[in-house]
């Protein structure tokens, strides 16, 4: 059995503010059109389908299509909940989508119950664990602690390993977590796990012949049975370095046979660029970002006026822009109260300081430090005659 894993499709989602929902369906089809070149047998999406509880009505058109395009391609589909969807959202109408070669597991009682599907060599069983919040779900198993991402998925698993016991046979699991030696992307995979709590162990996915994780956006592989996909498009540049794709999963009659990477295409490549705001908007070093997303960093000692405005008429996709100045070294870096306390300063000494701290090192220039002293000769002029 051919198997490509896929996750966290983030249907909706928006790149800083940017739609990505053209860009996505793309992708999608990209996906499509391996599924038909390598014969895939059964395509899984391991959570977080829609970026929202609440998708908008386009999101639903761009699923229903991609879903209808894999299996006109000849592959079944196994799909789970992630934390970002709304289970109920998705898994309506999933006993009639099953009918259709469509598996939706959204329901966490139903988790050791597998959808199974045969190939020449027999069943193979898909135990779908939908994305289990421990408040949420601790109710339906009052006699198991469960405090942690790590005590449910544990206890997940013990179920699906009870069921796989009994029905023997090759088994694929299906999961939306944090596993253990991975680091999240900043800034994007932040809603469930705070520190290291809910980091799930790798060894409670022992037992299944391929584990399909999702959750995390980039690729990684934590065993040769356990990995992760990410996700189809890049969604921070946080991510930009990381490649978008699939794993293809070949099961033959012992189990786990051969996994391979399938690259997918990058509608627009993120990068970040750094340098003087000039130095940004002149510079050819910089000239083949022009069509890419850009993250632009600059580095004048001071702000400069209406950044993002210049830079876009240069990169009309940029869509962040940071003041970097130089580097601070560990007092620069530390608040002005810090920098210019603790001591008895004059006036013209606080101004000093305060605009070197905010000038990354940079203080007032001759002029400005001669203002700044006339100032402070005539307020001290005007409280001697008061």
């Amino acid at each position: 059995m051919r198997i490509l894993h896929t996750s966290d499709w983030h249907i909706g989602r928006t790149f800083h503010g940017s739609p990505t929902l053209d860009a996505l369906r793309q992708v999608l089809a990209a996906l499509v059109a391996q599924v038909r070149e390598h014969g895939v047998d059964v395509v899984i999406v391991a959570g977080d389908v829609f970026d929202q509880a609440t998708p908008a009505a386009e999101c639903y058109t761009l699923l229903t299509g991609a879903l209808h395009d894999i299996r006109e391609a000849g592959a079944r589909v196994v799909v789970t909940s992630g934390n970002h969807d709304s289970a109920a959202r998705l898994g309506f109408q999933s006993t009639f989508l099953a009918q259709a070669g469509v598996h939706v597991a959204t329901d966490p009682t139903a988790l050791d119950v597998p959808i199974t599907i045969d190939d020449e060599h027999g069943p193979v069983h898909f135990y779908g664990i939908p994305y289990l919040e421990p408040t949420i779900v601790r109710r339906l198993w009052p006699d198991t602690p469960l405090r942690s991402q790590a005590d449910t998925m544990a206890h997940a698993m013990r179920l699906v390993g009870a069921d796989r016991a009994v029905r023997g046979g090759r088994s694929v699991a299906i999961a939306h977590c944090f596993a253990a030696d991975v680091e999240p992307t900043p800034g994007v995979e932040r809603e469930i796990r705070q520190g290291t709590l809910d980091v799930v162990p790798l060894a409670a996915f022992d037992g299944p012949d391929y584990v399909a994780l999702g959750h995390i956006h980039g690729r990684n592989t934590l065993s040769d049975r356990v990995r992760y996909a990410g996700a189809p498009l890049h969604y921070s540049f946080g991510e930009q370095s990381k490649p978008r794709g699939s794993w293809l999963v070949d099961l033959d009659a012992e189990g786990l046979a051969f996994v391979r990477w399938l690259d997918l295409p990058v509608p627009r490549r993120l990068v970040t660029i750094s340098g003087s705001l000039d130095e940004l908007l002149e510079g050819d070093q910089f000239a083949d970002a022009v069509d890419a997303w850009v993250c632009a960093q600059y580095t004048d000692a001071t702000p400069q006026p209406d950044p993002m405005r210049r830079l876009r008429a240069r990169f009309p996709h940029c869509a962040t822009v940071e003041h970097r100045p130089p580097h601070r070294d560990a007092d620069e870096r530390s608040g002005y109260a810090a920098r210019v306390g603790g001591e008895e300063r004059s006036d013209t000494d606080l101004v000093d300081a305060f605009l070197t701290h905010v000038r990354a090192g940079e203080g007032p220039t001759p002029a400005e430090a001669e203002l700044v002293a006339s100032i402070v000769r005539e307020r001290e002029g005007a409280e001697t005659l008061a």
